[in-house]
């Protein structure tokens, strides 16, 4: 295009003070400023955060208030959960059901523009869930504007052997999350979508067939290069490792203790412990029980800048999680020169590739403490391969995962439409080996 795209950007989930989802919104959408004119459309909950980041209310966003439908929607989904933080496919479900007033909402505010082409598109950032469908879409279409969905992620099945920890989740509705795709909308919306952004391989194998001429692949994470701005220094002495995320059962913190505790026993490795959540007690109570509580600090929730600092002082991100959708903590480590050992599924799979970290089998419980327990052993013993994987983890995020570079892929997204979708959809990642651009720094 000879100009900047003009893009209503629909981001009901979008908040910078907030983690997971509302910070992706937020993050893509406040990034895509920078190449096109763009008015973002969130949600009233999120209006107070936008104002302390500087937006101007009616000129860079608008918050709708849909309060009236989804505040009770969610109080009925925090409900049927059983458990804070657990039952995440419920609160789903729910949220498909309440979605769609919002975009009734957006419709009654912004559809006369969208109708006299005030957009050349729109592009709906979040919900990023694939079951939520989009009343817009349809609306778009039928006013010949370009509707771009995505990226959307989730639903990626627990892995074989993983049913208590499925079960203690409270991961009921999930048996049946399949059912989705008769939803009422769900047809339209892929149908009058003129692009849809998958992000994650598993959601891209959800798309029906008849629509892969106009699907792209693109994660969904990215960091912040002014958030994530230091470099990793372990400190000298035994290998330092750390694990960040909420201290759930899919994340598997309780495995990673299990398989760290003969280098923690024997002073060969440091484990930092960061976040919290309903296993906290009994993971310190773990740590007693296997006499490794001297290697190891459980801190709690920190802000992301304390969070940069304990990495930093880390020679590995060690996370088995089982069932991530995204693994933005797996891209922060990444930028910041912290080589992550992960298990090889879903969405941290997609980010680490051969030389920039370690893939370790999906197996069942025993087999995944047995993997990372010889994994650990082999870098105590010789740490020698870490620095190039650091370095080259660092190429990779910076060259390929930064919001800025996001926000420059999607223009070419919305360029594509621009001129009639001519051929097969662009690719926007470069998928290489050996960690990316080598021009990164």
């Amino acid at each position: 295009m000879s100009r900047k795209p003009r893009i209503l950007a629909i981001a009901e989930a979008a908040n910078p003070e907030w983690v997971s989802v509302p910070l992706v919104g937020w993050s893509l959408a406040s990034a895509l400023r920078a190449v096109a004119e763009v008015h973002i459309v969130t949600q009233i909950r999120n209006r107070d955060a936008f104002l302390r980041a500087g937006m101007v209310e009616g000129q860079d966003f608008t918050a709708i208030d849909s309060e009236a439908f989804a505040r009770p929607m969610w109080k009925l989904a925090e409900r049927l959960r059983m458990g804070e933080g657990k039952g995440w496919t419920m609160v789903q479900a729910i949220n498909a059901l309440s979605y769609p007033y919002f975009e009734r909402l957006v419709w009654q505010r912004f559809g006369a523009g969208i109708r006299t082409k005030e957009w050349d598109a729109v592009h709906r950032i979040t919900p990023l869930s694939p079951t939520v469908a989009s009343p817009l879409a349809g609306h778009c279409a039928r006013a010949g504007v370009p509707f771009v969905l995505g990226p959307l992620n989730g639903g990626v099945p627990w892995p074989t052997g993983f049913d208590a920890e499925r079960r203690r989740e409270r991961e009921w509705l999930s048996y049946l999350r399949g059912a989705y795709k008769a939803l009422p909308g769900r047809e339209s919306t892929l149908r009058h979508a003129s692009a849809i952004l998958a992000g994650s391989r598993h959601t891209a194998s959800e798309i029906p067939s008849r629509y892969r001429e106009k699907l792209l692949y693109l994660p969904e994470n990215a960091i912040d290069p002014a958030r994530f701005n230091k470099r990793a220094m372990p400190e000298p002495g035994p290998l330092r490792a750390a694990f960040v995320g909420r201290l759930v059962p899919y994340k598997g913190p309780d495995m990673l203790l299990e398989a760290a505790a003969p280098l923690l026993r024997d002073g060969r490795l440091k484990l930092e412990m960061v976040g919290d959540g309903p296993m906290r007690a009994s993971l310190e109570a773990q740590a007693t029980a296997l006499g490794v509580t001297h290697g190891v600090t459980f801190h709690g929730w920190l802000d992301h800048r304390a969070v940069q600092d304990v990495l930093c002082r880390c020679h590995l991100l060690s996370f088995p999680s089982i069932r991530e959708f995204g693994g933005g903590v797996v891209l922060e480590a990444m930028a910041l020169g912290v080589v992550p050992m992960i298990v090889d599924y879903a969405g941290p799979a997609e980010l680490v590739t051969k030389g920039t970290g370690f893939k370790l089998p999906c197996t069942d419980r025993a087999g995944i403490v047995a993997a990372f327990g010889a994994a650990l052993e082999r870098l105590a013993a010789d740490p020698s391969p870490l620095p190039a994987m650091a370095q080259a983890a660092r190429r990779r995020v910076h060259a390929q995962f930064t919001w800025p570079r996001k926000a420059a892929q999607m223009v070419v997204v919305y360029d594509w439409i621009a001129r009639g979708q001519p051929g097969a959809p662009p690719q926007l990642l470069r998928d290489s080996q050996d960690g990316g651009d080598a021009s990164a720094n």
